[in-house]
Formats: structure tokens, C-alpha cells, sequence
């Protein structure tokens, strides 16, 4: 499996034929002050899958504090790879809605993807303090 695309974003879309949309995709928060609550957005994620790895697979979607330690409810998925039989690889396109952040602290978050119980990509989210210049 390969990780194609995997951002926050303002929203994602997909259509009939299969595209994803994108629109806004950012890794960065600033606040003025903390706790920082930030409006629901969403989590675009493409995966490509190889011919053998077909069939039922479960995600979840972790946000951790720079200690390792959950800052977010888990967000859990079911999702199915479907491939053609002319078919080597799949895509799999997927629509994740974070409902309203709330984040307690400034600092380094990081946002773990894990399919089948294995921990398969992260990415970086930071939360800084808003400078007056």
C-alpha cells in the first residue's frame, strides 16, 4: 500500500468518476490564545493498493501531542478494495469529516494513519501562537 495523498483540508470532494477534490489544504494553526477551537474540516486520503493487498481493510485516523498521547477521539473507517481484473494496482479515495478541534496547547501535533492495525503514515500539524507584528 502507498499513501498518494494525506492532508487537512477546508473540503474535500469526490465525484462520480472517482476524483478528488481538494480545497485548502494547510498543516498549520495560529491562535491567539489557548484552548484553541478550530471549525470541522476534513481529512482527504488517496491509497493505492497492489492486487494482493484487495479486500475488507479498517483505518483510524489518531491526533497525538508531540508525547505520543491522543489529543482527539480516534476516527474509524471501513473501507473496501475493489480491483478489476485488468486491474495491478486500486486507488481508494477517502473523505474523513474532523468534527471541531479542540486543542488544549501550542506545540507539535501529528496526525497517524493506521490501516489494519499497522501504523502506516503520519503527518506533521502544528498549533502556534499568533505573533503581533
Amino acid at each position: 500500500m502507498q499513501i498518494e495523498i494525506f492532508t487537512l483540508c477546508n473540503v474535500a470532494t469526490k465525484d462520480g468518476s472517482g476524483k478528488l477534490n481538494i480545497l485548502g489544504t494547510f498543516n498549520n494553526i495560529t491562535a491567539k490564545q489557548t484552548p484553541i477551537k478550530y471549525p470541522p474540516c476534513e481529512l482527504a486520503i488517496r491509497l493505492r493498493f497492489e492486487k494482493s493487498e484487495g479486500g475488507n481493510k479498517t483505518m483510524k485516523i489518531n491526533f497525538v501531542g508531540a508525547d505520543g498521547k491522543p489529543v482527539l477521539p480516534s476516527l474509524d473507517e471501513t473501507f473496501i478494495v475493489r480491483l478489476l481484473p485488468d486491474e495491478s494496482t486500486a486507488n481508494v479515495s477517502l473523505i474523513v469529516l474532523i468534527p471541531q478541534m479542540k486543542l488544549k496547547n501550542f506545540g507539535d501535533y501529528s496526525i497517524n494513519l493506521v490501516i489494519d492495525d499497522h501504523l502506516v503514515g503520519s503527518s506533521p500539524f502544528y498549533v502556534r501562537k499568533l505573533s503581533h507584528e
